[in-house]
């Protein structure tokens, strides 16, 4: 079941005695506990009814006790077990998951990883109950995601809007959403969002950030590229190495696919590397600019320049100077 089907149990009040919410992404176990925590009482019946535990802290004894004690006043009781990663008895609530109490929602939040699905509890929550895993979303489906996520606002959004949100936040969902919101707050309904009111309400700039310094290397353009490498130098927490390498190493490896690829129709490029057309629009214009040979050796670069961001073979350079060392030997 994916997160938009079960918020739509969730928010009707079809309840599961007992859920496990687990793995890398931690926006949408956020999103389901949050949705369970707002559903499964009224506001009358939280302060008899309701427990919130940590995993660190959380004693064993107690947790069966919550769950296992009768609503007061209530139809059901809620206990929500957050960072359950944390807490080193998870296996034994094997017994619980058996036989869960059928007026107690039970909600077990485990963050960053997934729990085994050969433990015995989480197939006895699989019987008894419902275990939802929360992946990663891939990079080639965030523009997508956002797209969506800017629909259910009741908004639209350009495509370089787009890519400009998903170059300068990456897949950090829970920044995302904030960003989004925040658009919310000054533009009405029905509005589509361009770059200009992502630079003007969230900050990012649409001339100077690591979508418009890839697009600049695209283009073989240095001076535009050195540009933005000293706005950069000047404005360290619009961008860094750490972040523009892999973007650039991306583009690079995107553009080697594509020399290799029989078939260089832009629905062909869409479909074998997973992207948008309108991307793969961008990045067929690189195609007589870069040759299989200078692919291959800026990728190298970008590996020698990730190291030396990191402390090896560099000495004295500053963060500056080495993005502007790389950029220019990436266009010459």
């Amino acid at each position: 079941m994916d997160s938009k089907t079960l918020l739509r149990d969730i928010k009707s009040r079809n309840f599961k005695p007992v859920y496990i919410l687990h793995g890398e992404e931690p926006y949408f176990i956020d999103e389901l506990s949050d949705a369970i925590e707002k559903y499964a009482l009224d506001d009358s019946e939280r302060d008899f009814n309701q427990s919130i535990l940590y995993g660190k802290d959380t004693d064993f004894p107690n947790l069966l006790n919550d769950l296992k004690s009768y609503p007061l006043m209530a139809e059901r009781r809620l206990v929500i077990l957050k960072e359950a990663q944390d807490f080193k008895l998870l296996e034994d609530l094997d017994d619980y998951a058996q036989a869960p109490c059928l007026t107690t929602v039970f909600v077990i939040c485990h963050k960053y990883k997934t729990i085994d699905a050969r433990k015995k509890m989480v197939k006895s929550v699989e019987k008894n109950g419902l275990v939802f895993k929360s992946d990663k979303v891939k990079e080639y489906q965030l523009g997508e995601w956002v797209q969506n996520q800017v629909r259910t606002l009741g908004y639209g959004i350009s495509s370089k809007a787009n890519m400009l949100l998903v170059e300068s936040v990456g897949n950090d969902l829970s920044r995302m959403v904030n960003e989004l919101n925040k658009l919310s707050i000054f533009l009405e309904k029905g509005t589509t969002i361009t770059d200009v009111h992502i630079e003007e309400n969230i900050g990012i700039s649409r001339e100077y950030n690591i979508f418009e310094l890839t697009n600049a290397v695209r283009d073989r353009n240095l001076e535009k590229a050195l540009k933005i490498v000293n706005y950069f130098e000047s404005n360290p927490k619009a961008a860094n190495l750490i972040v523009i390498i892999p973007n650039l190493f991306k583009f690079f490896s995107q553009l080697m696919r594509i020399h290799f690829l029989p078939n260089k129709s832009r629905e062909a490029i869409a479909q074998a590397l997973g992207l948008p057309p309108f991307i793969v629009g961008e990045l067929s214009k690189a195609i007589n600019n870069y040759n299989p040979k200078m692919i291959a050796a800026n990728i190298a670069l970008l590996h020698e320049y990730d190291l030396k961001s990191k402390g090896l073979n560099n000495v004295t350079a500053t963060q500056g100077e080495l993005m502007r060392e790389l950029i220019f030997q990436l266009i010459h």
